[in-house]
């Protein structure tokens, strides 16, 4: 299917440029989404992370994040709104696809996120995709290369591929306008793609402390007229 069930709005971003770029208005809940980083943060998937945990922030429930490694930063989640008290953490290894299909059986998580390197094939991902839609808990996957600066590849079965990377920031004093680096994080976001929508590209402002994104302040009235 390629929108929501009748009981099961879609989560909107709350930008109307994006949510319209996506059926039903924002992202699916019961259904298998992937998200990934772009150059260094390919590997590490720091605003990836990120970007799923403000999304996971904006529904009731527990989490479940199921690691490959001990390597994330709780307060990171924090300050996208994702309270480390919300979240259950599981060092899945190598079983991680296992896990997450586990935890997507049971109602009354808000989602479950995979941190995965390597590759998602098509039949494991539909396997995540229909547990996500009989139970209505959203799936994220972060995909990660198993080698560096391999990024990852191939047809699954996720509703939405979403590819993120850092720009840098706008100036926090008003006085130095041309100092970046001090304001809100900002990010490139790429729908790569979307089943049922249309891909798209954005420059929007991080994840605040309610896991909202924004626009960057420049781009909130359109983009700027061609020159003549």
């Amino acid at each position: 299917r390629s929108a929501p069930r009748p009981g099961l709005p879609a989560l909107s971003f709350g930008i109307p440029l994006l949510d319209g770029a996506l059926p039903g208005g924002g992202l699916r809940v019961d259904a298998l989404h992937e998200v990934m980083g772009v150059g260094p943060d390919l590997q590490h998937a720091a605003a990836a992370a990120r970007f799923a945990a403000g999304i996971l922030a904006r529904r009731p429930g527990p989490v479940l994040w199921v690691l490959e490694r001990a390597d994330l930063f709780a307060p990171g989640l924090a300050s996208a709104g994702l309270h480390p008290d919300r979240v259950i953490f599981a060092r899945a290894g190598r079983d991680g696809l296992l896990a997450m299909e586990e935890g997507l059986r049971h109602r009354g998580l808000a989602g479950v996120v995979l941190e995965l390197s390597g590759p998602l094939s098509l039949t494991a991902s539909r396997r995540l995709h229909l547990a996500a839609e009989a139970t209505g808990v959203m799936a994220l996957v972060l995909r990660r290369p198993w080698h560096a600066g391999e990024a990852p590849d191939g047809t699954t079965a996720a509703a939405t591929r979403w590819q993120v990377s850092a720009l840098p920031s706008g100036p926090l004093l008003p006085h130095a306008p041309g100092v970046s680096g001090l304001g809100r994080v900002r990010w490139r976001l790429d729908l790569l793609r979307c089943r049922g929508g249309r891909p798209g590209r954005w420059d929007v402002e991080g994840c605040d402390a309610q896991g909202h994104l924004g626009l960057v302040p420049a781009l909130a009235n359109g983009p700027a007229a061609a020159a003549a």
